[in-house]
């Protein structure tokens, strides 16, 4: 259920966010990363996902962020979680007035590069990057990083 503007304003400013991240991996063990169009996290490289939607069940959700993010719908027994991690902004989707807190949950999913088809909706381009290059990369965001690196944060 997505919520009119003003709801969704409220629960920004008021509660956490649950999300999915995923952390897709394609044949030759590189990671996926978009450079992202939006706040928060904006002009920052960032694995895909997306909030989990008011009385949406993970695996529906799950299948709606792999089709929105990638182009390709998978199905949550796909894969493997990593862990749940707290990601904390100092801004939010509609600008800098107040913080969002996520709890995002961090899926590891293996894919044939040639099997997405990448929108261009939250990410302006999209990079294959080996989990070496980035863990130093600074155009890569820390929560990004914190999926290969959990010490890190």
């Amino acid at each position: 259920m997505h919520l009119p503007l003003a709801t969704f304003t409220s629960i920004i400013k008021s509660t956490p966010l649950v999300s999915i991240d995923l952390v897709v991996q394609n044949e030759n063990d590189e990671v996926l990363l978009g450079y992202r169009n939006n706040r928060p996290a904006q002009g920052f490289l960032f694995v895909p996902g997306g909030r989990i939607l008011k009385d949406e069940a993970m695996a529906k959700a799950f299948k709606r962020l792999t089709l929105n993010e990638l182009g390709t719908e998978f199905s949550l027994s796909n894969a493997q979680l990593i862990g749940p991690f707290e990601h904390f902004y100092h801004d939010n989707v509609m600008g800098d007035e107040f913080s969002t807190h996520y709890i995002a949950l961090g899926y590891r999913l293996k894919v044939n590069s040639q099997q997405l088809n990448l929108p261009l909706d939250q990410h302006s381009h999209y990079v294959w990057m080996s989990v070496e290059k980035l863990l130093v990369d600074q155009n890569v965001h820390k929560h990004s990083r914190w999926y290969f690196d959990p010490s890190s944060n």
